[in-house]
């Protein structure tokens, strides 16, 4: 397991977004040397945990719990075979673009050193917007995207450090609870009856996802 490449974006403005100076981050490319990842702050005020990254709308992106955002090449080279054509490393908007890790089945709370200082954990899938729409240029892609149920993870950085293409990634905690990222992307989109279920995961849970699992079960119970 190892990173393929770590990559970063800058503002360019698109006709595609709903930022209100119509400014995105989301087209990423590959840096060529070390990258430092640390927490960025809150959402809303903190933006990406990569230095040099940019995240332009902070509504709905970065912040300490959706620092870093992970995908496997494997879905990449998946969805390139669906749809025809070549995905480089960062195409999905993603800082990790990772080999030989299961993303989407991480679980919530896994915790993953990569290189020899940087400690992340899970939190949560990513959510498809109109903007990754534009970014790809597919017909009913956040449809598309969702159905397929391997969103990439969103991760929170437990011990800050520097990172580069060719890191080694290893597990050194996995929970022993069954909540997956592919789980809470479900429960998110699809098929709100397993918000229950997510609570299993407990803090380590994305806090939007975890205030809206104990909603669920406050207004429809378990």
């Amino acid at each position: 397991m190892k990173l393929l490449s770590v990559n970063l974006g800058r503002a360019r403005a698109v006709p595609y977004t709903d930022h209100p100076e119509g400014i995105t981050g989301i087209d990423k490319q590959p840096a060529d040397g070390p990258v430092r990842v640390a927490a960025p702050g809150p959402k809303g005020v903190g933006a990406s945990g990569l230095a040099g990254d940019t995240v332009c709308d902070t509504r709905h992106h970065g912040g300490d719990d959706q620092a870093v955002y992970a995908v496997a090449r494997e879905d990449l080279d998946d969805w390139e075979r669906v749809l025809g054509r070549p995905l480089p490393n960062g195409s999905f908007g993603e800082n990790l673009t990772t080999t030989g890790l299961d993303v989407s089945g991480a679980r919530i709370g896994e915790r993953w050193r990569v290189g020899g200082e940087l400690v992340l954990e899970v939190t949560a899938g990513r959510i498809p917007c109109r903007t990754f729409q534009g970014h790809l240029g597919e017909k009913q892609w956040v449809k598309r995207f969702t159905e397929k149920g391997a969103p990439g993870a969103y991760l929170r950085v437990v011990e800050p450090g520097e990172v580069r293409a060719g890191d080694p990634v290893r597990i050194v905690h996995r929970p022993d609870h069954e909540v997956t990222v592919a789980l809470q992307f479900r429960a998110a989109t699809t098929q709100r009856e397993l918000l229950p279920r997510l609570l299993a995961a407990g803090e380590a849970l994305h806090p939007e996802s975890l205030a809206a699992a104990r909603k669920y079960v406050e207004q429809y119970g378990s």
